[in-house]
């Protein structure tokens, strides 16, 4: 019960910024999530091998990789309302789109446009999150923020593998993939009614209307220290991103290659995965308070390791899925409290900047990790090939881990960064 009241006591103080932009995040993730669990398999039923997704997989990364940045220092500079907006609106054209292309150089091209647009929605939510709150909330905040959006990937997982079961019993297997691809890319579309109503008082400092040049080198200068925290952290993403993306992009595969799981099986089990992640990342803000936040990451972090080798070397459908659960959780239980104590070491003029350099190099692992995970599985088969590439996450997530405590386990507590918009 106080856990309970513990959250709900959290959420009444949230102004109403933040709650329309939990309703986004539901309705953009739900559309996400409908999407990424069915978008592999649609190709493979325009009979493209893997190679192909891998393909895909690397440009949409690449694209979000190459504008990160700039789209950090847009949203600076011309406010976070207007960015999220056009993010919104067009991420979602542009997954409707793939939905119905069907040459590989369109599914190459608009993977890659996609890579772009959802750029400026992501870049942008967790600055808005820390300017419409108190320091002392973000703890809970971000991980409310990625629990929600966990929950509404679990609804959409499971609405992509049970929507293409319903549909392919009228339609073919192509076209039932590809009316569950059209339907996850509508929800995500009405994220941007939510983003409309956003009430957003910029003001903007000196620094930040000044022209692009003169503000690139300011940043640079004035926030040095700020710059070298953003740095650190991004070296500890990089590892991780390329762990992430040797195995993250393609479980929906392993389990349709090892076990001949059925759809509805690999969206629940993947849904079922993401909702221990939700529990998971409820749970951060108590484990934050007994081994503070730098702790809590690595804790959380390296518990996952011995799930995830499970999941590569077990021979059983529901060993890997109870492997692939707890991996799930405990992995990412540690974002919210890694982005809270970022937020809360930089100003809030280079917010958009920390966030989008955190993602970038996030992005690079998965953008250059496809193409050698699906030549791996191609050359070593089901087994041994995804018992490889899991092996080699294991190895890059024990090192992000060992280098993020060892870099800033000085960083105890998050300091008081107070801000002109914090209510």
């Amino acid at each position: 019960m106080a856990f309970y009241q513990e959250w709900v006591e959290q959420f009444r103080g949230y102004n109403r910024n933040i709650r329309l932009s939990i309703l986004a995040n539901v309705l953009t993730h739900i559309g996400l999530g409908i999407f990424m669990v069915i978008y592999n398999f649609y190709i493979r039923e325009l009979g493209y091998s893997d190679q192909v997704n891998g393909q895909v997989i690397s440009m949409t990364s690449l694209a979000t990789a190459f504008i990160l940045i700039p789209a950090g220092f847009l949203s600076d500079r011309y406010g976070r309302k207007r960015i999220m907006l056009f993010g919104a609106i067009a991420t979602g054209l542009m997954l409707l789109t793939r939905s119905l292309v069907e040459l590989q150089s369109l599914l190459v091209l608009f993977a890659f446009g996609t890579g772009l647009t959802s750029a400026f929605l992501q870049v942008s939510a967790i600055p808005w999150l820390a300017e419409n709150s108190k320091p002392e909330q973000r703890v809970h905040l971000f991980s409310m923020h990625f629990a929600v959006m966990t929950g509404a990937n679990v609804i959409g997982s499971l609405l992509g593998g049970i929507s293409t079961d319903i549909f392919s019993v009228f339609l073919s297997e192509l076209q039932s993939v590809r009316m569950t691809l059209v339907f996850g890319s509508l929800i995500f579309l009405l994220g941007f009614i939510p983003i409309l109503r956003f009430n957003e008082q910029v003001v903007r400092t000196k620094d930040i209307i000044q022209k692009p040049k003169e503000r690139v080198i300011q940043t640079f200068t004035k926030h040095r220290s700020a710059i070298k925290i953003v740095l650190l952290f991004a070296v500890a993403q990089l590892l991780i991103g390329f762990g992430a993306g040797l195995v993250i992009p393609y479980l929906n595969l392993y389990f349709a290659d090892r076990f001949s799981a059925p759809n509805s099986i690999i969206g629940l089990v993947i849904s079922l995965g993401q909702g221990a992640t939700m529990i998971a990342m409820f749970i951060g803000p108590m484990v934050v308070r007994r081994l503070g936040e730098v702790k809590s990451v690595v804790f959380l972090q390296l518990l996952s390791l011995p799930f995830l080798l499970l999941t590569a070397y077990t021979h059983n459908l529901w060993l890997a899925a109870i492997g692939f659960l707890f991996r799930q959780a405990l992995m990412n239980a540690g974002n919210p409290i890694q982005m809270s104590l970022m937020m809360s070491k930089v100003d809030d003029s280079v917010k958009g900047l920390a966030n989008s350099v955190n993602q970038m190099v996030f992005q690079l692992g998965w953008a250059f990790m496809g193409p050698v995970s699906t030549g791996i599985v191609i050359k070593y088969g089901s087994y041994w090939g995804y018992a490889t590439v899991f092996s080699i996450t294991a190895v890059l997530y024990l090192l992000g881990s060992l280098y993020f405590f060892f870099v800033f386990r000085s960083f105890s507590k998050p300091s008081k960064v107070t801000t002109a918009k914090a209510i």
